[in-house]
């Protein structure tokens, strides 16, 4: 990652206002770096800007007086010396455009959304290259990290993944700090996947618990979930290793118990008889997990990738069938070795 030359604070500027953005953005003006937080919508900037919260997202958690705000998008890309996008899947390949026209060649990109580009089930690092150059220097940062408690600076632990590992370890540094622990990895492809399957895993824990099925029933969806995530990731050329850590694992094990994922209360409410559009309507924010259901079944069965609980999933979410005629359908698959 490039230097910026002189003596003053790194300049980073975080795409996204939303819950996860906004926690970012505190983070790294807590860090001591010149922060801006762009959101698309003015007024809602100014208001944030004027309270110096974000009473929509993160309610009574106050900004750190570096932390600047910014609803001029050009501007904030080209003053600052790296990018950090924290937008929703769907919304992600839009930015980028707007990126693009004001991004200097050899500036950093770098994002904290996880999922699949919707329509075309690619991979989000397969977007950027596409949008940015093959050679842009691009990465995530993924792991099991609810954005309430990085904004409450609470301990938490996160991957920073690019292919190019100078720029994992010098993004790492960045968000490195006494409450939040960056490690790095040049395996971005499994970053993605576990970051992605882990929200469509989650609504499946969810509808479980909503239905009151208990810790047996949450605990082996959890295990051969990461059987499926770990399928998936090896066919499309992830290394196991990085499954098994925090942006597999880890961040599978947080949203498919912790009431903070909306993937989780998405399903809760699904388990409990709610219909979905009622329950997305009752959260109130972006499900990734509703989206992502939709390319993971398509890129599993291209693939020819067994995943009965994303697909039993997507069947209730997508196709009406009830969470009982879902978990029938599971328990009736015959019996196979646990390693198949």
């Amino acid at each position: 990652m490039p230097v910026n030359g002189n003596s003053k604070p790194f300049r980073v500027g975080v795409l996204g206002a939303g819950s996860w953005g906004t926690a970012l953005a505190m983070l790294l003006a807590r860090n001591g770096h010149a922060t801006v937080l762009w959101g698309r919508n003015a007024q809602a900037v100014d208001r944030m800007a004027v309270t110096r919260s974000n009473a929509d997202y993160l309610p009574g958690v106050s900004f750190p007086a570096n932390m600047q705000l910014s609803a001029k998008l050009g501007r904030v890309v080209s003053d600052s010396d790296l990018l950090l996008l924290a937008c929703p899947s769907h919304a992600f390949v839009t930015v980028l455009q707007q990126v693009v026209a004001h991004r200097r060649t050899a500036q950093p990109v770098f994002w904290a959304t996880k999922g699949f580009e919707p329509g075309s089930g690619r991979l989000l690092h397969e977007v950027a290259a596409e949008q940015l150059g093959a050679n842009a220097p691009v990465g995530i940062v993924t792991g099991p990290t609810f954005a309430a408690e990085v904004a409450r600076s609470l301990p938490t632990a996160a991957t920073v993944a690019s292919r190019d590992h100078d720029q994992a370890r010098a993004l790492a540094a960045l968000l490195h700090g006494e409450h939040f622990r960056a490690y790095t990895s040049t395996d971005i492809i499994g970053a993605e996947i576990g970051g992605a399957v882990k929200n469509v895993l989650a609504v499946a824990t969810g509808i479980a618990d909503g239905m009151g099925l208990g810790d047996n029933a949450r605990s082996g969806l959890i295990t051969r979930g990461l059987n499926e995530t770990m399928r998936l990731g090896v066919a499309l050329g992830a290394q196991a290793e990085t499954l098994m850590g925090l942006s597999g694992v880890g961040d599978l094990v947080l949203t498919c118990t912790g009431d903070l994922s909306r993937n989780r209360r998405f399903g809760l409410a699904l388990g409990r008889g709610v219909a979905a559009c009622d329950a997305l309507a009752e959260i109130g924010q972006v499900v990734e997990g509703v989206k992502t259901a939709v390319e993971l079944r398509r890129l599993s069965q291209k693939l020819g990738v067994d995943m009965p609980i994303a697909q039993v999933t997507h069947a209730i979410v997508h196709q009406g069938i009830s969470p009982r005629d879902g978990l029938r359908t599971l328990l009736s698959r015959e019996a196979k070795p646990e390693t198949a």
